[in-house]
């Protein structure tokens, strides 16, 4: 199998990945950096491989199996657990698409568009994408707006970090608070998010890769998968990198109640076009494409469950409750977005949130890996150790976070 034949094989990796960084994760890493300056950097990087190794079992699942996580969870374990995986999906779906309208609406708010219009052509896009339907022309489509994340990086270098107070940071990894942990929780779950392992595992199957053995898919899959895996944690590290060495340099603790603080944070050192370039349209970039990645994989997931037809390559009369469930996800996000008053709080409580959903998320996951594959695709060994051993150290780090989050809620 030649290079060209693997790239041309790529992009439900990168895809996923990108909308990995979505308004909420950018938003909490913005938060990361005010607060602790450096320190959430290195965690970021941590979590490089831990995401690939949850992401890279999707991508096997559906490869062998041709079938989708709420399809697989539905015919492995029946139907009550499949209702369950269908309900976390939904929690986390929906709360995702707030956050992403509200990426879309804090931007124009930002250039003096008021938040109902940003909103309403921001959904009436994205539904129009979708109902035309085919994977390949979604995905491109997805690829291209996703890839204005990477104006977070030129932002990072513009802000001058400082080396010398960034390594201090690494020297001081942990601050004993329920703040810090719960912030910490935050970007766990901004990393690894419940609707991507459902996304990538339908992605591979409706991306097609006719007349290849699985091995040669795998290795497209997998390529594309770790690719995508250390774009979007550099993408995380530079958004954390320019809030420190801005807004966590002259006010470091401060929190951001809005889109326009942090590009604000970002103009005495870029200049206000600059900021509102290079931050308006990341944040663009950032939400849109995960607003679409989300709304796929909640139409999916749920049909998937429920039995119904639901490929992208199918037209809206041959699958017209997917379609239905994918405009009725993109309203309910659109719509809910104009009532929330704080739309940085918000994105930070949803990714707590996906934290605290990702023991269900990640058990069934490993699950399927351990019953539904054939032994031959199974983990082994030394592999099978790790990807178990840092899998369920999130799992357990989720659980810790739900239990601060409910004594935090109780104080």
């Amino acid at each position: 199998m030649t290079g060209a034949a693997i790239v041309a094989l790529m992009g439900p990796g990168v895809m996923v990945m990108l909308a990995d960084t979505d308004a909420g994760s950018v938003i909490t890493a913005a938060q990361s950096g005010a607060k602790y300056r450096y320190v959430l950097v290195l965690p970021q990087l941590l979590l490089i491989p831990v995401l690939y190794l949850i992401q890279e079992m999707t991508v096997r699942l559906g490869l062998s199996t041709q079938k989708g996580h709420g399809a697989l969870i539905r015919e492995t374990f029946g139907k009550r657990w499949a209702l369950l995986s269908a309900v976390t999906l939904f929690v986390a779906c929906v709360g995702a698409l707030v956050t992403e309208f509200a990426g879309v609406a804090g931007v124009g708010e930002l250039v003096g568009v008021p938040r109902w219009v940003s909103t309403c052509l921001a959904a009436t896009a994205l539904m129009s994408l979708v109902l035309l339907g085919r994977y390949r022309r979604v995905e491109h489509v997805g690829i291209a707006v996703g890839a204005l994340e990477l104006l977070f990086i030129p932002a990072a270098l513009l802000a001058h970090p400082h080396v010398a107070m960034m390594l201090h940071d690494f020297a001081h990894p942990f601050h004993a608070s329920d703040a810090f942990v719960t912030l910490l929780g935050a970007n766990v779950g901004a990393v690894i998010m419940p609707w991507m392992i459902f996304y990538q595992q339908e992605a591979v199957i409706d991306k097609g890769r006719r007349g290849l053995s699985i091995r040669s898919s795998l290795r497209s899959a997998r390529l594309d998968t770790a690719l995508g895996a250390v774009v979007t944690q550099i993408v995380m590290v530079a958004v954390v990198v320019a809030s420190a060495a801005t807004l966590g340099v002259t006010h470091q603790g401060r929190a951001l109640d809005s889109i326009g603080a942090i590009a604000n944070a970002l103009t005495p050192f870029l200049g206000h076009r600059d900021a509102v370039i290079f931050f308006g349209l990341g944040m663009i970039g950032a939400s849109v494409v995960a607003a679409l990645v989300v709304t796929l994989a909640g139409a999916w997931g749920i049909s998937e469950v429920l039995g119904w037809r639901h490929s992208l390559n199918d037209s809206p009369i041959q699958a017209a409750g997917f379609y239905a469930l994918a405009v009725g996800g993109t309203l309910s996000g659109a719509v809910l977005v104009l009532v929330v008053p704080n739309l940085v709080n918000l994105s930070v409580d949803v990714e707590v949130m996906n934290a605290c959903l990702l023991p269900i998320v990640l058990g069934f996951l490993l699950a399927l890996e351990r019953r539904a594959l054939p032994p031959e695709l199974r983990m082994r060994g030394a592999r099978r150790v790790i990807t178990y051993a840092l899998t369920n150290l999130v799992i357990l780090f989720g659980l810790f976070t739900l239990v601060l989050s409910l004594h935090g809620a109780i104080k």
